[in-house]
């Protein structure tokens, strides 16, 4: 039988880090499209790091970091009383990092996507850099942002080497859906494996199938006379 506690505790995840990770690609994105500087090429590479990265690499250095008995792991512990290994906000915070690239680059794309003359209209009539983004960079920009947040929630709920690292399993703190299928497949439960696996594989084809038609809704209206 599924327990649906795993289901609740991922869509509770992948929420909060969709949310967290809107408020900051935005800005990364922004600033990689159009700043220039000599540290931009690194600031890139960080930020794509995690689509190459196995993902138990990226969780074994959180992990370290997290700890309370390194600098940082134990700076939150003692000034926060907030310990980040195997809790709910460690997870969050792995997540978002782990799924950082998914929401900017997206974003990246459709800044780059909109025409300069279009932003150089918006200044010759006095709007400045804030109500230009406001007013017509994201209007016009509606398919990269609804494509990004769709994919990185969806890159969070298929999460697995990450939570596990950071997480385990311990029940309804840290055992999303992923880790519940692994659980599952090592009790040699294969039924409640396939049942958790294919609502996944379900899920992951209808995020994708959004996805695409979005755009080609978009596309469409985009080359409409």
């Amino acid at each position: 039988m599924v327990d649906p506690a795993p289901f609740i505790l991922t869509l509770k995840l992948a929420l909060f880090s969709t949310v967290i990770l809107f408020v900051i690609s935005l800005p990364i994105a922004y600033a990689l499209a159009y700043s220039s500087f000599k540290l931009k090429p690194v600031i890139e590479a960080l930020v794509s790091l995690p689509l190459i990265l196995p993902p138990s690499v990226l969780g074994f250095y959180l992990l370290l970091a997290f700890s309370p008995e390194r600098a940082f792991g134990g700076f939150l512990d003692r000034t926060f009383d907030l310990r980040l290994v195997f809790t709910f906000p460690g997870l969050v915070i792995s997540s978002v990092v782990y799924s950082l690239p998914f929401m900017v680059q997206p974003f990246q794309s459709g800044f780059r996507m909109i025409p300069t003359a279009l932003i150089d209209a918006s200044y010759t009539l006095g709007k400045g850099r804030f109500d230009t983004l406001i007013h017509v960079l994201l209007p016009n920009m509606r398919a990269a942002l609804i494509t990004g947040t769709i994919l990185a929630f969806a890159h969070t709920i298929g999460e697995f080497g990450v939570v596990l690292m950071i997480g385990g399993s311990i029940p309804e703190e840290t055992r999303v859906v992923s880790i519940a299928l692994y659980d599952e497949v090592q009790a040699m439960h294969y039924g409640a494996a396939n049942a958790y696996a294919g609502i996944l594989l379900a899920f992951s084809f209808a995020i994708l199938l959004t996805v695409y038609t979005i755009n080609q809704r978009f596309s469409n209206n985009l080359f409409r006379p």
